[in-house]
């Protein structure tokens, strides 16, 4: 596998952590350069391990994950998504100061880093049977997927204050969104 067939590879993986952490962006009311580190570091970083363990588990993991991975990610961005529509209804300016901090809760990105990156294990049962170097795999994965998300992270708070008071309304819509691509995705296929 050649290294232009891993990179596209790893810029298809980062599509979908680079569109939640925009989604992220435009829901948070201030980014910080310590967000950016931070949705870059747990986005990039479980895009690299997933691989690895999709890698190491092989045959074993991949039939026990994969009937149900869909569902996975349908769920935590569906709750996620939900919890941003709920805030949404009722927060005033005294409480965005406090959803900043909700924004970027280690436990909530957590959950969204490992949601986008359900479909790197896929990718990581595959690539031995591709020729993949492991290392180059892996580095290129992570590194693309925090660059990427990092980017998507500044390109939607720069869209945020066109959008108004609303931006919680829209950073859940578009995470719900992609939970319910997911979910018909993998059941029409």
């Amino acid at each position: 596998m050649s290294f232009s067939a891993i990179f596209a590879l790893a810029v298809g993986l980062a599509m979908d952590a680079m569109a939640v952490a925009a989604a992220r962006g435009l829901a948070a009311p201030v980014i910080r350069v310590r967000h950016v580190v931070l949705v870059a570091l747990y986005f990039g970083g479980f895009q690299a391990l997933m691989p690895v363990l999709g890698f190491v588990a092989g045959a074993q993991l991949g039939p026990l994950v994969e009937p149900w991975d869909h569902w996975i990610v349908f769920l935590l961005f569906a709750v996620i998504g939900g919890k941003l529509l709920w805030e949404a209804r009722s927060a005033g300016q005294a409480e965005r100061a406090v959803c900043e901090r909700r924004h970027f809760a280690p436990a909530i990105l957590l959950a969204l880093a490992v949601a986008t990156s359900i479909d790197a294990l896929a990718a990581g049962l595959t690539l031995p049977m591709l020729g993949a170097p492991l290392g180059l795999a892996v580095a290129t994965i992570g590194i693309t997927t925090a660059v990427l998300s990092g980017l998507g992270l500044c390109v939607g708070r720069l869209f945020g204050p066109l959008l108004g008071k609303r931006l919680d309304l829209a950073g859940g819509v578009v995470l719900i969104g992609f939970g319910v691509k997911t979910l018909v995705e993998h059941l029409s296929a």
